[in-house]
Formats: structure tokens, sequence, C-alpha cells
């Protein structure tokens, strides 16, 4: 990898991938959280299944993904904290990246609708307090690493809308809203770094688990599907 210390991705993702993997082949506790038993009886007349066919082949399946998903959650703060003069900080700081070389703070979110509305506006007053405190002089980013669906990509000032006054913040060019691609770009130097890092994963990953479990035998991704995915995601 170029553009990427290679071993410090696999050392910081080492756990979460086995983590991960546990949670995968062992199936989650369904009533350890109360089951919606009035979704799961309407779920499976709508799909004309049996309940214990939609336990099995649709529940077992989502609260799985989910576990994954929340181990999963930090993974572009863990990779981007291994970027020369970058570094991931603390769970419960109020920003997850800052670089002091770059003057750069930063807030991670993997989607571009995961955080609703009101929350954008407390992400954006928070960076702003942050730059004229503890970060003066800084830019502050709200990244999203998976851009909506028209694929454009963007580096434009962060001007989300209150819900109580139905205004925009204002617009403020050291607060950013950037899209995955467009950041990698920006710390690494290079355009397609994002790139470089996905088609790399599944490598990292494969030699994660196969020296941890014996047992595991790494199938190839298919080449033409993980290219369809990324243009899907990116363009």
């Amino acid at each position: 990898m170029e553009f990427f210390d290679r071993a410090k991705i696999k050392e910081v993702l080492e756990n979460d991938i086995i983590d991960a993997y546990r949670k995968r082949n062992n199936p989650p506790d369904l009533y350890s959280n109360t089951l919606d038993c009035f979704s799961a009886v309407i779920d499976a007349n709508l799909l004309n299944i049996t309940l214990d066919e939609w336990k099995n082949s649709v529940e077992v399946p989502r609260q799985t993904q989910k576990s994954i998903q929340n181990i999963m959650g930090g993974l572009h703060e863990n990779v981007i904290g291994t970027v020369d003069g970058y570094s991931k900080l603390k769970v419960g700081k109020v920003i997850d990246i800052k670089s002091e070389r770059h003057k750069i703070i930063a807030e991670i979110k993997n989607k571009h609708n995961t955080t609703k509305g009101n929350h954008k506006v407390s992400i954006y007053d928070d960076i702003e307090a942050m730059l004229k405190t503890d970060y003066n002089g800084y830019t502050g980013y709200y990244v999203e690493i998976l851009p909506p669906k028209n694929n454009k990509v963007y580096d434009k000032p962060f001007t989300p809308s209150d819900n109580v006054s139905k205004k925009r913040r204002p617009v403020n060019e050291k607060i950013r809203r950037i899209d995955g691609k467009s950041f990698y770009g920006l710390i690494t130097g290079e355009p397609n770094a994002i790139e470089e890092l996905y088609l790399e994963l599944p490598k990292i990953v494969s030699e994660i688990l196969s020296d941890k479990f014996d047992d595991f035998k790494s199938k190839e991704l298919e080449d033409e599907l993980v290219k369809k995915f990324y243009k899907e995601a990116y363009g």
C-alpha cells in the first residue's frame, strides 16, 4: 500500500475483525433484548413464512449484522488514525480525529444519512466552539464516508438546518462537510487513496483471520462485484 502503513492498519483492526468473526459465526440470543413480537408476526405473514423460518432467515441475520456494524463502526477512525500526522481520539470525545501538523479536526460518520438533522446542528456547534478555544486556526470537518446516491464528491461549508429556528447555521469556511473519498484524498495527498484502502481490506481481513483461526479458509472475492460495489458508492 503506497499511501498507508499496512502493518499499522492490520494492527488497529485486528481485535474488531476477530470479534466480528466470532459474532458472525455464533448466532445471537434473540431474547437478550426485548423482541418485537408484533413486528415478528406481521413480518412473517408478509413474507408468508413460519415464525421459525422468520427467526432463522430474517431476525438472526439482522441482529448479527447489527452487532457487526456496531463493532466496525470505528473502522475509518482507526484507519485514519494510522495516517502520518493524524491521531484518533478516545471514544467520548467531541471529535474523532485531529492533526496538529495539518490543523485539522474531524467528526467521522460512515454514511451521509447516519446522523439526524438536529444532531448535525449539535456537531456544527461543537466544532464551532472548539475552533474558538482549543483548536483556534484549525479547520473542522464533518466527514460522510459514504456520500449520497448521486455519487458527487464534495468539500463545502457545513450548514445544517436547525429544526427549532428553521434556519441554517451560517457559512463558516472553517467548518466543512466532506465525503470520504475527498477526505482520504485530503489527508494522504492521493485522490484515489480510499479505493486503494478498499481493495486491500479483504486481504488484510483474510490475513488476520487466517493467523487467528486454523480452520479459516479465505475465498477470493468476485473482482467484478468488488469494482461494481465501489462504483455504486463513489461513481
